[in-house]
């Protein structure tokens, strides 16, 4: 592979949900403010929280994140494979950005292989071209033995990229010291080496009481420990892992005992995708938002959310088998101003037909869904993946909207119906005149501040509240989630090392390859 003059830094964990994607958006954000061009990579990402480019390519959310952290715009080589689980044991593969179909596990690993890693080389050398400062992710531990002669995420690209890779563990699971002794001695000797130091993620307490664990992990391993991260709060950055759901609930206790004024129910099937699109409502002061899986967990709440689905017809299923379907129509003839607002596979599942003829997601060539609006639904090969504006009407006022669309179906409507939004050369969704049924496949939709806010104090005034003024701006949260991430890592971890130990395996390897004139001295924020 054709040398670049990026210089390399890889995060890898001891486990998902270690902190890997924290810390590269972390990294990312210092890098850029030191003034290096500076870019995110992930060679291969297994997530349902997906993100579009501006040039309309479909990439994991988490590398879109680390995107703008760093300030610019994400392209799909950030990201050159994506797997989109979609049932068991299968998965969607989305290659530079676009599907090119359905794989089995077995056959991804056995079959694809090769390919996979001939696109991963390709794109991080055009990305090497163009950055100076890239920060790649691992997934998973890169310890996983059964895996590791055909992985295309840990060791292999690090030896790719010739990365230095820091560890990431996460110390609020317990039992830290023996995941990263035991990830350290299960690697190969040779990617040991690689590892230049740990970082303990997400700690809690009093720091001099975990000392002599960390002057013994540094005696036993011979890698020093390059930080411990406080665990952090309240830091809006989108998800990616299915883990991380568990950050939203709060099943128990029930709306009866939550007095926050608007209670937000969204259903959780077991393929949701691209739950992010409820991030916001859980920053304003008047909303308590909760998953429901059953019945039982329902709640009487004022919004009901039917969020995205890999698989609409295999997630509707769950919804009418687990008894949710009849829950909703019992809940709608109780409380006559329930909202329900469906996003892309939700917004499918409250038409009265979809149809799958080419068994895109399910074996049944077609099923009813709720009933809600009229609309029916026929899924295709083709999937559209764009960022989207139009106007959409809310309370009675016109506003700009703006959000993505990923999805594989079309739908109809069956009568005259108005649309969710207008855009400049088409029309998106449905919505009664009343706006208490909306569907659309505009992802992000309540990311709008404008639109959020008045959708919320609309709900409080349905309900005699009085309206509130002093909502938040989600856009900011974001950019201050950035900012607050940066300090805490420059305040908790070895910045300055790292920079150091970057900077020397870059000029290694130039050596080792005799290219003397392009080693690298000093750096920019005045490392040595």
């Amino acid at each position: 592979m054709e040398d670049g003059k990026a210089i390399p830094l890889m995060i890898q964990g001891t486990s998902s949900d270690a902190g890997k994607s924290l810390l590269v958006t972390a990294f990312c954000r210092i890098f850029a403010e030191e003034g290096y061009k500076t870019a995110p990579f992930k060679s291969q990402n297994m997530s349902l929280n997906s993100y579009i480019t501006p040039d309309g390519k479909e990439i994991g959310r988490a590398q879109g994140v680390q995107a703008e952290a760093a300030g610019i715009a994400a392209v799909a080589d950030m990201n050159p494979i994506l797997i989109k689980p979609s049932g068991d044991a299968q998965a969607q593969i989305v290659e530079l950005g676009k599907p090119i179909g359905n794989l089995a596990a077995a056959a991804y690993r056995e079959e694809y292989f090769q390919r996979g890693f001939a696109v991963i080389q390709t794109a991080y050398a055009r990305l090497s071209q163009q950055y100076e400062r890239i920060v790649l992710e691992g997934a998973g531990s890169p310890a996983e033995i059964n895996l590791s002669d055909r992985e295309l995420v840990n060791m292999r690209v690090a030896r790719m990229a010739d990365a230095p890779v820091i560890l990431v563990a996460d110390i609020d699971r317990g039992g830290v010291f023996a995941s990263i002794v035991g990830t350290l001695q299960l690697l190969e000797p040779a990617d040991r080496e690689r590892v230049i130091g740990v970082i303990i993620n997400k700690f809690r307490g009093d720091r001099s009481l975990l000392q002599p664990g960390l002057d013994w992990l540094e005696f036993y391993t011979g890698k020093p420990v390059l930080g411990v991260m406080p665990y952090l709060d309240n830091l809006w950055l989108d998800s990616e892992d299915s883990l991380s759901i568990a950050k939203y609930q709060n099943r128990s206790p029930l709306a009866k005992n939550i007095n926050k004024g608007i209670e937000i129910a969204v259903i959780q099937y077991p393929r949701i995708s691209n739950f992010t699109d409820i991030d916001p409502f859980m920053t304003e002061p008047d909303c308590h938002v909760r998953f429901v899986t059953e019945p039982a967990e329902f709640g009487h709440p004022d919004l009901l959310i039917l969020p995205g689905s890999k698989n609409t017809i295999e997630d509707l299923l769950f919804v009418r088998e687990n008894g949710l379907e009849q829950q909703i129509v019992e809940w709608r003839n109780e409380n006559p101003n329930l909202r329900i607002i469906g996003i892309c596979g939700g917004y499918q599942m409250m038409g009265r037909l979809i149809r799958d003829p080419l068994g895109i997601e399910s074996t049944r060539p077609e099923i009813n869904g709720l009933d809600l609006i009229p609309l029916a639904t026929t899924l295709h090969p083709d999937k559209t993946t764009l960022l989207s504006e139009g106007i959409a009407v809310c309370a009675g006022h016109r506003l700009q909207v703006k959000g993505y669309e990923i999805h594989m179906g079309q739908s109809e409507p069956l009568a005259d119906t108005e649309p969710f939004i207008r855009l400049q050369n088409r029309e998106d969704g449905f919505t009664d005149p009343e706006r208490k049924l909306i569907g659309t496949y505009f992802h992000g939709i309540f990311h709008n501040d404008e639109f959020r806010h008045m959708l919320l104090n609309d709900i409080r005034k349905r309900k005699n509240l009085p309206p509130l003024a002093d909502r938040v701006s989600f856009e900011s949260l974001r950019e201050e989630s950035y900012r607050r991430l940066a300090e805490q890592v420059r305040q908790h971890v070895d910045v300055a090392r790292i920079h150091r130990q970057m900077i020397d395996f870059f000029n290694r390897r130039q050596e080792r390859r005799g290219n003397n004139n392009g080693t690298v001295g000093t750096d920019k924020s005045g490392h040595r």
